[in-house]
């Protein structure tokens, strides 16, 4: 095999209690990448479309991870990545992971498969410091590996997979404005107090309960964040209206979307999802800002070739 084509999932990260340690994986939405072997030694990045992002391979988030991968090997060829953006960048639903995790996956496809896909994470990790400034796995995760995923540990690299309950499904309301990935994380407290803490690590535990025993009221009261959340909502117009309007209309819980601006909530089944959806969606209008809104189930396949 000479070619691949693949989807690399859209992801949410943080859900409220698990910040840069959770992360789920979202159906229908998310990027393309072509990856070919190329005569040429090392990876070049050939075409870009959806988004202006740089072609040099070393400041491109898919060419650092695919570098990262490669200094495994000595080869006497290379790769090409075309790179085709259906999630926009800073919208907080995983774009730069989408193309960290698109990459290392179809160059190990094309070598044969010599690393797992939770050992690819270590790679795809690599391609986050570009957009965000630091390694952090909770998007890269879930966009390979489907379901949800808890970073236990970072050294070394400890990825746990959960499956999700059947019936529950997330909503992403996404504004068509930019947050930073690396603006987001200067606006958290460096310390927390032993409170916070407190709170935070029982919310969860709480949820990982949750999700194993299928109790979704238990999901609902463990979806808050105490830490990051105070610090990041004023960065997205309308936060509090949007997420009351989600719980208020039946909503497990609501929240920020990794680093902003989309907000998420998840739902116990499809009506229920559809009927948060449009209640955020009135809530939003109010703003004038341009945006789109998503239903989906939790993709339980990750990242793979089209």
């Amino acid at each position: 095999m000479n070619e691949i084509k693949i989807f690399c999932p859209a992801t949410i990260a943080n859900l409220n209690c698990g910040f840069d340690i959770l992360g789920l994986c979202l159906e229908g939405i998310g990027d393309e990448m072509i990856i070919r072997k190329s005569t040429e030694k090392g990876v070049k990045i050939t075409k870009i479309v959806g988004a202006n992002l740089p072609f040099e391979t070393g400041k491109n988030v898919a060419g650092v991870a695919a570098l990262a991968l490669l200094e495994n090997f000595e080869l006497d060829f290379g790769f090409e990545i075309e790179i085709y953006k259906n999630i926009k960048t800073g919208s907080g639903i995983g774009s730069s992971s989408a193309s960290a995790a698109g990459a290392v996956y179809g160059i190990n496809e094309l070598l044969g498969k010599p690393f797992s896909k939770v050992e690819l994470v270590n790679f795809a990790m690599k391609g986050e410091v570009v957009a965000s400034g630091s390694e952090h796995a909770d998007n890269v995760a879930a966009c390979l590996l489907g379901g949800f995923t808890l970073i236990r540990g970072y050294e070394p690299l400890d990825v746990i997979q959960i499956a999700s309950p059947n019936e529950l499904y997330a909503v992403v309301l996404h504004p068509h404005i930019e947050v930073k990935t690396s603006d987001a994380r200067a606006v958290i407290q460096p310390t927390v107090s032993l409170k916070a803490a407190i709170t935070q690590t029982g919310n969860l535990g709480g949820f990982i309960a949750g999700l194993y025993t299928n109790d979704y009221d238990l999901i609902g009261r463990s979806l808050k964040d105490v830490l990051v959340e105070p610090f990041r909502k004023h960065l997205i117009p309308n936060f509090d209206e949007v997420k009351n309007a989600a719980i208020n209309n039946g909503a497990l819980g609501a929240g920020i979307s990794g680093a902003g601006p989309s907000i998420f909530a998840l739902c116990k089944g499809k009506e229920s999802a559809e009927k948060v959806a449009n209640a955020m969606k009135d809530s939003y209008q109010s703003t004038g800002i341009e945006f789109d809104i998503h239903v989906s189930k939790v993709n339980s396949k990750g990242t793979e070739t089209i």
